[in-house]
């Protein structure tokens, strides 16, 4: 099976999923660290889709000023523009195999699609 996390290697949560990942039996893990290489608005959009979420649960409240700027309560469009350009406003860790897409948060969430 494929995996692809987009990670944070800062944080426990991001770190813990990505231990789940790599200790699972026949596991391709794809590692992007988004902070340095951030999904399109286009590619978020599907991730949170296929997550069954919207773009606004998908966004990082925590240690980011998205309260503040009104993000929470914007249309999608101006979550996933945000995210897109500022991918620290993208809550992690998400995860995508053949089975699906899930913020994991908590890290077990990952299990759902494996």
């Amino acid at each position: 099976m494929k995996a692809t996390i987009w990670h944070n290697p800062a944080c426990g949560t991001s770190r813990k999923t990505l231990a789940i990942l790599q200790e699972q039996p026949g596991m391709a893990v794809t590692v992007v660290e988004y902070l340095l290489n951030p999904p399109s608005a286009a590619k978020l959009a599907q991730l949170f889709r296929d997550a069954g979420i919207t773009p606004q649960q998908g966004l990082r409240l925590r240690g980011t000023d998205a309260e503040e700027r009104g993000l929470p309560q914007a249309d999608a469009a101006t979550v996933l523009a945000a995210m897109a350009a500022e991918p620290r406003l993208i809550e992690r860790p998400l995860v995508e195999t053949g089975k699906g897409v899930r913020l994991c948060r908590p890290q077990d969430m990952v299990l759902e699609i494996l």
